[in-house]
């Protein structure tokens, strides 16, 4: 027994998660009854990470800007920019994919009982309520806007504290990211957990009749993932971007496809970010941050599934239109944290641009429900393992300028 744990632990990490990803697939298909109580790993595996990572995310951004030395230099800046310009080309290539490969939906009941918001100042409304968040609350809540604004508040006000309180700050945040590590050892439990829970509650035949529409969806996301963000980080870093890529979407986008949850994700990817040696004093603020900004997945959902509303209704669409709905869902998917219920909740926003009815708009987030299971999980893995992908390809291309090999 001593000798095979061995051997397991000698195994890397993304190994050990595969082999669980495996037995879940196998166990989920044969025997789904039998093999019930296994769910429990993934519950408890995405339970820890949601817990831990409110803490986690506190006290880094608080003990980094508290330690920052005047005149230190941080590629946030770029990394805002890498965000904001990754969501809005992946609201482009939905548009164009949805125009070459329409989609049509036979619309039913459902989302009855969810409430979208008004529009872009409502989401944006809520976006800054967060900001001022009561902390105990952001922290209870996982409202990560909050958690980072008071974070970076407590950092600032304590520049000039002794130089204990700041070790005490970094000795904590410390200590919080070894118990990260100890939970991410348990990821291959978790995730065969997870795996085995989808395939034995949901099965893939609930999806067969949107086919199409998931392969849009899926496709888009594929493209923007392995063509949009290879080219974007060729830009800034000028060599080969596919390493990073691949193992970005290995080392991150594995366990995000199955938590299904940005929040549950991001001490998978600060360890990630530690991995690389990258700037502590970056990626512990843009990592975050991009759990909440940076939502290329949630724009190409919103656009898909808005000109398949679109398409249904018979409703006539010129480029220019459609260039707008690009904007516009770039801007919904960046405030999409702001709302409860995520990107599916902003697609009658984006409809309202064509005048369509909210109960009509509804009837498409209900679909959007129904295809959750797979349209979420690639949503997420996109989202969670380019917040990695750009923090390093800013930090790169600053090594590039400075002739420092990467």
């Amino acid at each position: 027994m001593y000798k095979l744990l061995n051997h397991w632990y000698k195994l890397s990490l993304v190994k050990r998660i595969i082999i669980g990803l495996i037995i879940g697939i196998i166990l989920g298909v044969t025997m789904p009854d039998a093999a019930q109580p296994i769910t429990i790993f993934g519950a408890l595996f995405v339970g820890a990470l949601k817990a831990i990572a409110p803490m986690l995310v506190f006290f880094l951004v608080a003990s980094a800007i508290s330690q920052h030395k005047k005149g230190q230099q941080t590629n946030m800046k770029s990394v805002i920019v890498l965000y904001l310009l990754g969501t809005f080309s992946a609201a482009l290539v939905a548009v164009v994919a949805s125009f070459i490969f329409p989609v049509t939906l036979t619309l039913g009941a459902g989302a009855e009982d969810v409430t979208a918001p008004g529009g872009v100042v409502e989401v944006l409304k809520a976006l800054l309520l967060n900001v001022v968040d009561n902390p105990v609350k952001a922290l209870y809540n996982a409202n990560y806007i909050g958690i980072l604004s008071w974070a970076l508040m407590l950092g600032f006000t304590l520049k000039n504290a002794a130089a204990s309180t700041k070790l005490m700050l970094s000795n904590v945040s410390d200590a919080l990211t070894e118990m990260v590590r100890i939970v991410i050892a348990f990821a291959p439990l978790g995730i065969m957990g997870l795996v085995f829970d989808v395939i034995a509650t949901s099965g893939i035949g609930v999806l067969l009749g949107y086919g199409k529409l998931l392969a849009v969806l899926i496709g888009c996301m594929l493209f923007v993932a392995l063509i949009i963000n290879p080219l974007i980080v060729y830009i800034y870093i000028r060599s080969n971007p596919f390493p990073l890529v691949f193992r970005c979407l290995r080392e991150s986008g594995i366990t995000a496809f199955f938590t299904r949850s940005s929040a549950a994700n991001i001490p998978v990817n600060m360890t990630l970010c530690d991995d690389l040696g990258l700037d502590r004093d970056t990626y512990s603020v843009s990592i975050p941050l991009g759990a909440t900004i940076n939502m290329a997945g949630a724009a190409v959902t919103i656009s898909v599934l808005t000109l398949a509303a679109v398409n249904t209704l018979g409703i006539p669409v010129d480029f220019g239109t459609a260039f707008i709905l690009s904007i516009l869902a770039a801007v919904s998917a960046c405030g999409a944290s702001g709302v409860a219920g995520g990107s599916l909740l902003l697609i009658p926003l984006a409809a309202s641009l064509f005048g369509i009815p909210n109960d009509v708009a509804m009837q498409i987030v209900g679909v959007g429900f129904i295809i959750g299971v797979l349209q979420d999980s690639f949503e997420t893995a996109l989202n969670s393992s380019t917040d990695v992908l750009f923090t390093a390809t800013a930090e790169f291309a600053k090594r590039r300028k400075e002739g420092i090999k990467a």
